[in-house]
């Protein structure tokens, strides 16, 4: 069974028991300081899963593209990739109602519904149940153990004579998931696949931790239930409701699908490993498999918006680019993600650029080695974290590639000191404002305190501003709203003129002086793109969007935008608007630092 038949498939199993589909996400999250990328299919959906409706119902499925990229290191094996597809269903909520078309459901409908889908030969996709175990939350001071999950499981394998032992209890490392310090999170049921075939009649629990360090067997789907809530890294509570959330990687349904023994073997892969080889003058498995996920992870990142800079996702997008080999395969990518066509197109375009700078980099590369190589061993060996990031500065490498380098020449500074010492001056050079004592922000909004909201809303200002006084090309490339300030990237071809920047302050202040309210109301998307909302990668959202005004007594809209929020409900409360700096991002996008108050 082939990818796209698999995605197809999913998402049918679930409609027709009643779940809306919605689209894909953006890998660059919206106002989410958390992440620096969309990590799961349940991220963009938190709000929902803390009580907010739904405008498509209380039942989801959607195929959301993931970056991870915690486990780079793992990357070539057989399952670790950067990008993957998620698919997942969701109920929102209302668990206690009657089971049917629009109601939610919890445990027994969640994992139901997967063992069929995995399973059944006519709607799903036919595997082995006997090479099926999964994995419980085995309970701590946070919640209970989950026996309801581990009976529902007994209940099932038993009523489709599956014997041997395959239900196992493990700890909250294992089988407890949040999204990170604050929000929903819950236990979870994970189902494991044989992939070796030979593992059909059970094994006990220290069999099965075995087969799985072993990779014997495969994780495949996870069922979260999301009734509890995290506060500052701490369990509080339980939430109003009760959600379920599941994910399956389409990498790996696929290895298993398509039975192979790992993820880069299957048609998601195999059209960009075999141009590789072809083009290659010496041929690394290995070394293959990494240039492979890391082309695909950066043009899907490109296509969403990031460029390649110094900080944060910028950083890992470059790191991506600098470990792979571009000019070869970037057809393939295109031919192989048929789905994403549109934003493939946008980011291979922005990729064109980058690969243009990439012999620059290899000459800089060169002359790095070269200082090395006139150094005494004992000097470079003793090579510290600040020498280390002087090399950042001057060269633009990151750490890991000057730790990549160091290794080549049997350098090995002391791992710890040298990464300390290292951060500690890249600290040191960060152009980012701290949201709080120390806090790194990390994407969009650094928080929803009274100062940042004010930031915000006079960021949409601005950026109609630019456009009345700009031209219609600008967009938004980016932000970073802090307590302290906002730092905008936006598309524009060159410098902006002192005087256009006073119009667009001025414009600001206006609509703060009048004290326009501002409003949110819902519409569909064509609608709103219809009637020119301002937004950018519209298709990423869903059906029905909410739209921002701002809009003063005497009628004048000053700012019309697609946004999460949140906003000050007047714009008096903002007080005074000023632009501190602007300038140059990258070629055709630029930047503007502004604060308030």
């Amino acid at each position: 069974m082939q990818s796209e038949e698999i995605r197809e498939k999913f998402l049918k199993f679930f409609e027709k028991r009643g779940h809306a589909i919605i689209p894909s996400a953006s890998l660059v999250p919206e106002n989410d300081p958390s992440v620096l990328f969309t990590t799961a299919g349940m991220q963009p959906l938190v709000p929902y899963l803390l009580g907010a409706p739904h405008p498509a119902g209380k039942r989801l499925v959607n195929v959301q593209k993931c970056v991870r990229t915690q486990d780079i290191d793992e990357v070539g094996d057989n399952t670790h990739d950067t990008f993957f597809e998620m698919l997942g269903n969701w109920s929102l909520g209302d668990s206690d109602a009657p089971d049917g078309v629009g109601a939610g459901y919890f445990k027994e409908d969640a994992i139901k519904w997967s063992y069929e889908l995995l399973t059944s030969k006519d709607e799903g996709f036919g595997l082995d149940p006997n090479r099926l175990y999964v994995t419980v939350f085995e309970g701590n001071d946070d919640a209970p153990r989950d026996n309801e999950s581990a009976e529902i499981w007994k209940k099932t394998f038993e009523e489709k004579g599956i014997k041997g032992e395959r239900i196992y209890y493990l700890p909250a490392s294992k089988n407890w998931w949040s999204a990170g310090d604050n929000g929903p999170c819950g236990p979870d049921t994970e189902m494991f696949y044989d992939v070796t075939g030979k593992l059909n009649k059970g094994m006990n629990k220290e069999e099965y931790l075995a087969a799985d360090e072993r990779q014997d067997v495969v994780e495949i789907w996870n069922d979260v239930f999301m009734e509890y809530e995290k506060k500052d890294g701490k369990v509080v509570g339980k939430l109003k409701n009760k959600n379920v959330d599941t994910g399956a990687g389409l990498e790996r349904l696929c290895m298993v699908m398509q039975k192979k023994n790992n993820v880069f073997a299957t048609d998601l892969f195999s059209g960009i490993i075999q141009t590789i080889k072809t083009h290659a003058r010496s041929y690394d498995e290995r070394a293959a498999r990494i240039v492979a996920d890391h082309l695909r992870t950066a043009v899907f990142i490109i296509a969403d918006g990031a460029i390649p800079s110094n900080t944060d996702r910028g950083y890992i997008l470059r790191r991506l680019l600098r470990r792979s080999v571009p000019e070869a395969i970037r057809e393939e990518v295109l031919q192989e993600e048929n789905k994403f066509r549109k934003t493939l197109k946008r980011g291979l375009k922005k990729l064109e650029e980058i690969v243009q700078k990439k012999e620059k980099i290899a000459q800089f590369a060169v002359k790095h080695r070269e200082d090395f190589g006139s150094k005494s061993s004992d000097y470079i060996n003793a090579i510290s974290g600040k020498d280390a990031f002087d090399l950042y500065q001057n060269y633009g490498f990151p750490f890991e590639l000057i730790r990549e380098e160091l290794a080549k020449h049997s350098m090995f500074p002391h791992e710890k000191e040298f990464r300390e010492e290292y951060e500690l001056e890249f600290k040191k050079h960060q152009e980012l404002s701290r949201a709080g004592a120390g806090q790194k922000f990390k994407g969009g909004l650094a928080d929803t305190s009274e100062k940042t909201t004010m930031l915000h809303t006079s960021t949409h200002l601005m950026l109609a501003g630019l456009r009345k006084y700009l031209g219609d090309h600008v967009h938004q490339a980016g932000s970073n709203i802090t307590q302290e300030r906002t730092r905008f990237d936006f598309t524009h071809p060159e410098k902006v003129s002192p005087d256009i920047l006073k119009k667009v302050e001025d414009y600001v202040n206006e609509a703060i002086t009048k004290g326009c309210t501002v409003v949110i109301e819902q519409m569909p998307k064509e609608e709103a793109q219809k009637a020119g909302v301002e937004g950018s990668f519209w298709e990423k959202y869903p059906d029905i969007v909410n739209v921002y005004m701002v809009k003063a007594l005497d009628g004048t809209v000053y700012s019309r935008e697609l946004c999460g929020g949140p906003h000050v409900k007047n714009t008096s409360q903002i007080k005074h608007f000023k632009i501190i700096k602007e300038e140059a991002v990258a070629s055709g996008i630029r930047r503007i630092k502004a604060v308030v108050g």
